[in-house]
């Protein structure tokens, strides 16, 4: 009788953790959709949609991998042609193709860069001597001159903002904007109840990783290959950085101590 009471008590505790597991990750799923369903993340941050210090005006708009129009799938491919064929190495010809498929999916969210246009737009964006080549918006509107890729997923149960990209052209480097704009991706993540953000770096890219490491405080992720075996990770080019936001979040995604039920 005793020893039919604990299987009864046992079974009762398994199920309702089994309940438990799938509220959670029904909530997870709830939050990455809700999240992905917003057109316009930047209305909620209307003193975020401008720029302007150290000389530097440009205003942001928002956009989505279904609406993207020739002119800014044209632009993208060539800016990231510009700054990641490099750091890509003989990698570069699969990863552009990998990149335009990622340009256009449905989940893909964008935050654009626009440039006050004026008389001499197109001599102020040409190339400076001794300055790294890219090109020049050729669409309707202000000048393009970057802009932020990211998506809403799950990486470890956990809901995070992903950020596929933040390219920038060279005229509008070294002013603060790509801190301003990461800072702008961390409250967006926030307020739609996401645990982190994360990013993929090539390890050729040092700038890339100094930048984000010292400037930002990101670090490698637990997922990243280095951490997750050293000698698979001597093999691949990139680490997996993040920033987390809760205490679940520093666990499965920072924490090598964490282990998994």
């Amino acid at each position: 009788m005793e020893s039919k009471k604990k299987l009864d008590s046992s079974n009762k505790e398994k199920k309702l953790k089994r309940k438990e597991v799938l509220e959670k990750k029904k909530a997870v799923d709830e939050a990455v959709k809700a999240a992905s369903a917003i057109k316009d993340h930047l209305a909620s941050f209307p003193p975020f949609c401008h720029y302007d210090r150290n000389g530097l005006f440009v205003y942001l708009e928002s956009g989505s991998g279904e609406q993207l129009s020739s002119p800014m799938k044209r632009y993208i491919q060539d800016l990231l042609k510009v700054t990641m064929e490099g750091p890509y190495g003989p990698e570069w010809p699969t990863e552009e193709k990998v990149k335009r498929r990622e340009m256009v999916a449905p989940g893909a969210r964008y935050i654009f860069v626009r440039k006050t246009s004026n008389a001499n737009t197109n001599e102020t964006l040409s190339k400076a001597e001794g300055e790294m080549t890219f090109t020049r918006w050729m669409g309707d509107g202000d000048p393009v001159v970057g802009f932020v890729h990211y998506r809403f997923v799950i990486e470890e149960e956990v809901p995070v903002v992903y950020v596929y990209e933040l390219q920038l052209e060279p005229c509008v480097q070294g002013k603060g904007l790509g801190k301003f704009l990461m800072q702008l991706v961390e409250l967006i993540a926030r307020k739609n109840h996401m645990g982190a953000v994360m990013l993929t770096v090539q390890k050729r890219n040092v700038l890339a990783m100094r930048f984000y490491t010292n400037k930002l405080r990101y670090t490698i992720s637990t997922i990243s290959p280095s951490r997750v075996d050293p000698l698979l990770g001597v093999e691949k080019s990139y680490e997996i950085l993040c920033k987390t936001f809760d205490h679940e979040a520093k666990a499965k995604l920072e924490d090598n101590s964490y282990v998994g039920e």
